[in-house]
């Protein structure tokens, strides 16, 4: 349950702090007091989106933080699941700084807004004034009966059932539509695979290839500069070598003499090694170098395909062509299994299709079973609330193919006067019996939400006398069952509550800020008193309060 809300710099509130207990709280206030201001910020705590124009002064940030006490709601999975250490007790805070960065923290661990919204929704309802629009609204009618027939968690599990089936539903449809277009890739890209895998390309192969042209091509050349190196060193005549013999020989002959001439000899002996080997090699060369005709056609012809195949391509390398040879053998693998593909997301489409027909089977059963005593439980509620012949129905319309909620629509059907015929609630309703039926499912369904708390922002409007005491008697009843808080008007419910806050407005020459106080027993009586007599607050009216806290 809730257990404190404060509030920092949000509209007109500058700080509050609001202690809340168990069963039924009711919060009064003059109109425009910034009662349902304290809605707006407790949804910020709940992942509600919101920007700057909340901060009371542009110049601090706005803080809001809820506690709530959860024991026994069995919570531990949703912290578990988004990555939170659980605790009993939790503290969900939000941020809004004067530069417009929200942050939402639970436990103090930052968080998304959709986490804090996710576990907001478990924790408590809020019923603002404008959720009476739900009443003409099939899906939400469909959880109200399911709530009621103790089938919310089939029916939760229906949902993500369908959600599933439409994932699978849609993965089928796209392959299948595409069937025809991957049969004619498949035989394309089959083609150019056979192509370039016929081409038997190897990694470096056009380098190689493209030298061994180049000697090829000017091998004449070659071999005439290879011979004429050769006949330089070693021919016969006045070579390199026969001539560095000479000047060796011509230093042996006076090294004894001249010590100097010896190194000079040594000198000459490293030249004519390395030149011989230079010699060698030279001739070696010129052996191995042929003038090929023939393979220089070869090599050729094969670079030819290489270039040929790269501007087909589009590569600037054979390196880039190996990699398209690989991109479309994926291509051709994945295209080649289309069928077979099809035939498997259609065996899961089907599956997951069995699995919810199956279940909203099931969900329609537990529906009809309890849509009788249902309809007759508001009829009677309603009947309480000052509308003796209200009749209240509920058609369960079959569809022809199930839906996101199921196999069957849901249309609350309602009536105030004997004499006409139930209509469609949200088109034949006025707002004040709008709220009573909404009480109504609120108060039916609060054992059996799980929710630890409720909030209804004037759920009494549009009532009186009799009907408000009715109305009393009914938030009392289910704050025995969960955390009920009422902000009103009507001093027939204010005079239920446990606790009675009273929102006011407190002027000053700069600003008007909104502060709240918990009444004690006298100040309730004189703030019943008020909303039973306007602004002049009377004796009789004392005395009524009195009556009324004295009743409750």
């Amino acid at each position: 349950m809730l257990r404190r809300l404060t509030v920092k710099n949000y509209a007109i509130i500058r700080e509050l702090d609001m202690g809340f207990g168990d069963g039924f709280t009711v919060i009064t206030g003059e109109t425009g007091a910034g009662k349902s201001i304290l809605l707006g910020a407790l949804g910020l705590a709940l992942g509600e989106r919101a920007d700057t124009s909340v901060l009371l002064s542009q110049d601090e940030k706005c803080i809001v933080e809820a506690d709530f006490n959860v024991r026994g709601y069995e919570l531990e999975a949703l912290f578990d699941d988004n990555g939170l250490d659980y605790d009993d007790e939790l503290i969900l805070r939000r941020e809004i700084t004067p530069a417009g960065k929200s942050r939402a923290f639970i436990n103090d661990t930052p968080v998304t807004l959709n986490v804090m919204k996710e576990l907001g929704t478990r924790l408590i309802d809020v019923h603002s004034q404008h959720q009476t629009l739900l009443l003409g609204n099939s899906m939400f009618q469909l959880r109200v009966i399911d709530a009621y027939a103790g089938a919310a968690s089939l029916s939760g599990e229906y949902r993500n059932a369908w959600a599933r089936y439409l994932r699978a539903r849609h993965a089928y449809d796209d392959v299948a539509g595409d069937a025809e277009r991957e049969r004619a890739d498949f035989d394309y890209y089959s083609h150019q695979l056979e192509e370039l895998l016929a081409a038997r390309l190897t990694a470096g192969e056009q380098e190689a290839l493209e030298q061994e042209q180049e000697r090829l091509t000017n091998a004449g050349e070659i071999k005439e500069a290879l011979t004429a190196v050769t006949t330089a060193l070693s021919g016969d005549g006045s070579s390199v070598l026969s001539l560095l013999r000479t000047v060796r020989n011509r230093l042996a002959k006076i090294s004894d003499w001249l010590p100097e001439a010896a190194a000079l000899e040594r000198r000459i002996d490293a030249q004519l090694i390395d030149l011989n080997d230079i010699s060698y090699e030279a001739e070696k060369l010129n052996s191995n170098t042929a003038d090929d005709p023939g393979r220089l056609e070869q090599v050729t012809a094969r670079l030819d395909t290489i270039w040929s195949l790269m501007q087909k391509h589009r590569c600037r390398d054979l390196s880039e062509l190996l990699s398209r040879q690989e991109q479309i053998a994926d291509r051709v693998s994945m295209s080649a299994g289309v069928d077979e593909r099809i035939t498997d997301l259609k065996k899961s489409a089907d599956e997951a299709y069995a699995v919810v027909t199956e279940l909203a089977g099931r969900l329609s059963a537990a529906r009809r079973e309890a849509v009788s005593a249902f309809t007759r439980e508001i009829t009677a509620m309603l009947k309480k609330l000052g509308m003796p012949h209200a009749r209240f129905e509920t058609d369960l319309i079959p569809l022809e193919l199930p839906g996101p909620s199921g196999v069957e629509k849901a249309e609350f059907m309602f009536s105030a006067n004997r004499q006409v015929e139930p209509e469609e609630l949200s088109r034949c309703a006025s707002g004040g019996e709008l709220s009573r039926v909404m009480l109504c499912l609120k108060s039916v369904l609060a054992s059996s939400s799980g929710l630890p708390a409720i909030i209804f922002d004037e759920i009494d409007s549009g009532v009186s006398g009799e009907v408000a005491s009715m109305v009393g008697d009914i938030l009392e009843d289910m704050g025995r069952s969960m955390q009920v808080i009422n902000i009103t008007h009507l001093p027939q419910v204010a005079s239920r509550g446990t606790l009675h806050y009273h929102v006011y407005k407190e002027e000053s020459d700069h600003s008007t800020i909104t502060r709240v106080r918990l009444l004690n027993n006298v100040e309730r009586v004189q703030e019943i008193a008020r909303l039973l007599s306007g602004s002049t607050v009377t004796e009789a009216a004392v005395n009524n309060a009195r009556e009324l806290l004295g009743n409750k």
